[in-house]
């Protein structure tokens, strides 16, 4: 899947001449962790929580109320924006803007085409799209097997399957089951009459580990 699938476009944004206190404002109400900066669509920077926390004046200050509405107002995003935020492509798989998000600890990644801000894509987004992947909302049965790492067993799973005339809806496998060299192979079938398939693949030497059903 790739992250023009799943982004968000309609992206909450500030301009470079904004004030620190209107970013803030922004933040709280959007309920963003995040705010790409943006000169005629064109993204030129980032401002972050953190990076508002750390101009913002602390609670031992001495300035009056009035002081710290000034200094809020008049201190521009420009001032503290970063500008080598890392950023993506709509064309990047999901798993390369998870790599990146993880190398630079954060929490959302601007998608950027022709320097243009198209969208933005946040941990909330790819964990949503992991759940789509794994089907586990759908109707069906999902069934955990235990099987060795060899060549051609998913393909025999899937003939066993076959031969119920049920449809694989996801599949997912899992590599090295308590430090072996057996694999965990997670089969999602649309359909909750699997009992006799199950006969079959336990049959052919397929250990099953876990059978959940939901509709």
């Amino acid at each position: 899947m790739y992250v023009k699938n799943i982004m968000t476009t309609d992206v909450i944004t500030i301009f470079k001449d904004a004030s620190v206190d209107l970013a803030f404002q922004t933040m709280v109400e959007k309920g963003c962790k995040q705010l790409p900066v943006v000169d005629k669509g064109r993204l030129i920077g980032a401002v972050t929580e953190q990076l508002l926390a750390d101009v913002t004046p602390s609670k031992a200050t001495t300035l009056s109320m009035y002081e710290l509405n000034y200094l809020l107002s008049k201190t521009k995003v420009r001032d503290i924006m970063v500008t080598d935020m890392p950023v993506g492509r709509p064309d990047m798989l999901i798993e390369e803007a998870v790599v990146q998000m993880k190398e630079n600890d954060v929490d959302s990644l601007p998608i950027v085409e022709d320097d243009k801000l198209v969208g933005i894509i946040t941990r909330t987004d790819i964990l949503e799209s992991f759940l789509e992947l794994t089907g586990i909302n759908d109707t069906g049965t999902r069934i955990s097997l235990r099987t060795k790492n060899e060549t051609g067993i998913l393909a025999n799973i899937a003939s066993i399957i076959k031969e119920h005339n049920l449809n694989i809806v996801h599949v997912t496998n899992y590599n090295r089951i308590g430090g072996h060299d057996d694999n965990e192979i997670v089969i999602r079938l649309a359909s909750l009459d699997t009992d006799e398939v199950i006969v079959s693949l336990e049959k052919a030497g397929y250990e099953v580990l876990n059978v959940r059903k939901s509709q």
